[in-house]
């Protein structure tokens, strides 16, 4: 990818059940052996979100598997982590969160010059008929597609 970024997990699951408003970009505060395993890509956060607790955000439910290769002192897996922003930024956050239906969605994980980010989304709930319209739009955009390269082909 470009300007030395290397995706390592997308959140799908968040682009299809929330509306993502605006994005932030954040660091991550994370012990030795967690580095290693996310770079290994062993991270799973279907159900993650963060919150804001005395003015520092922390992530919830993100679950970064053990590494395998460390001795007996390795990390918790399943234990709240620590979102790096500017003091700017999280007053920003708390004014657009205490708005009726915004969270906070973690919506990938990424390395960028061998630091590990997190792309923050500020996330509005979907309705049921608004993922109806979701699935509606990427099957047309895929029969628009199939359409297109069968005409290349001939």
């Amino acid at each position: 990818m470009a300007d030395g970024k290397k995706l390592i997990a997308e959140n799908r699951k968040a682009r299809f059940d929330y509306f993502i408003e605006d994005t932030f970009e954040c660091g991550i505060a994370l012990e030795g052996t967690e580095v290693k395993s996310v770079k290994n890509g062993n991270i799973s956060f279907p159900d993650s979100f963060a919150e804001i607790i005395n003015n520092e955000v922390w992530v919830k439910n993100l679950h970064i598997s053990e590494y395998s290769f460390s001795s007996v002192f390795n990390h918790d897996p399943d234990r709240p982590k620590k979102l790096l922003l500017h003091k700017e930024e999280i007053k920003r956050l708390i004014r657009k969160v205490d708005t009726k239906g915004y969270t906070l969605i973690p919506i990938d994980f990424y390395l960028k010059n061998g630091r590990v980010k997190v792309s923050l989304g500020l996330c509005k709930g979907k309705k049921q008929f608004d993922k109806r319209a979701s699935i509606k739009d990427r099957d047309i955009k895929r029969d628009i597609a199939r359409e297109f390269s069968k005409g290349l082909r001939g």
